[in-house]
């Protein structure tokens, strides 16, 4: 069984202004780490693009529909204000969406043994009903709610690791028993979502909030303790990652403390509790990470998780 690798050459489509932070420079970096001849293994496939109504699995009708209608066909389009569309963002986000649908039939029809999604604009802050924080549409959550209509997946773990809080997956998911979100993230940032006592409706939501400055071990700790054991408990059908790298200590949008050799571990410690409890499917998606270099070194780490190494 092998690792999937799921990309597509439009992320790089989705412009924003000069200067800001969530760029296409950031699939350059993960791809230039890829082309490594130690992730020859990998099986390469294009993000297939999502119909619109896929992301109705988690967005209603009308928003979704106003996100295409807002697609310029030049310059940009300020949707909120740190999140852009330009001629190219449509068919990122919805590429980003077919591409973490495509990653969970592959997993659940065993062609691979789990999958790295890395497309963008990224998606964990994209509420039921509002895009924000670079993102239009929740791909992780639909690719969860896909898991559960087309194969009947019991219980779905989503488990976020970016520096900011997934409020987004939060609010999809508050009142549903069968998805677990359970997140570590920087306390106080954006989007000042996250504390500890927000637990969802079915007690479904986990979150670990850290301080400013803490480390690998601070967060490994916070991690199997806060994370891993609610998850655990939780027993999942199947394990997503929110895979954002900006709790990398290179990162300028944040100010934790972790190194790449931590989301490794992380990677690690979540293949094992799908092996326990979902056959070792476990979908990753990319997030965060606006360092070029944390970024690499991390997704290099996450990668060779993913491979068995």
């Amino acid at each position: 069984m092998t690792t999937l690798y799921v990309s597509h050459p439009a992320a790089l489509d989705h412009a924003v202004h000069p200067g800001h932070p969530e760029r296409p420079d950031r699939i350059r970096a993960v791809e230039r780490t890829l082309e490594n001849e130690r992730f020859a293994g990998l099986v390469r496939v294009l993000a297939p693009l999502a119909e619109p109504t896929v992301a109705t699995l988690v967005h209603p009708e009308d928003y979704v529909e106003a996100i295409v209608a807002a697609s310029p066909k030049s310059g940009f389009v300020s949707i909120d204000s740190d999140t852009t569309m330009s001629p190219g963002s449509l068919e990122a986000a919805l590429r980003a969406v077919g591409g973490a649908v495509h990653a969970v039939d592959a997993v659940m029809n065993k062609e691979c043994a789990n999958a790295f999604v890395a497309m963008r604009p990224p998606g964990h802050h994209a509420e039921k009903t509002r895009a924000m924080g670079f993102c239009l549409f929740n791909q992780a959550a639909i690719a969860a709610r896909h898991a559960r209509k087309a194969y009947g997946v019991s219980r779905v773990a989503l488990v976020d690791w970016d520096v900011h809080h997934g409020n987004g997956s939060q609010d999809i998911f508050w009142d549903d028993g069968d998805v677990m979100y359970a997140s570590t993230h920087q306390m106080p940032l954006f989007p000042g979502t996250g504390a500890a006592s927000e637990r969802g409706s079915k007690d479904t939501i986990v979150n670990v909030p850290l301080r400013p400055n803490d480390d690998g071990a601070v967060f490994r700790e916070a991690f199997e303790k806060g994370v891993l054991a609610r998850v655990d408990a939780f027993a999942p059908d199947l394990v997503l990652i929110s895979a954002g790298f900006d709790a990398h200590h290179l990162d300028p949008l944040a100010n934790l403390r972790l190194d790449e050799t931590d989301f490794g571990w992380a990677t690690r410690k979540l293949m094992e509790l799908a092996d326990r409890h979902a056959g070792g499917r476990l979908v990753s998606v990319l997030e965060g990470g606006y360092s070029l270099e944390g970024l690499g070194k991390s997704v290099a780490h996450h990668v060779d998780a993913l491979m068995g190494r």
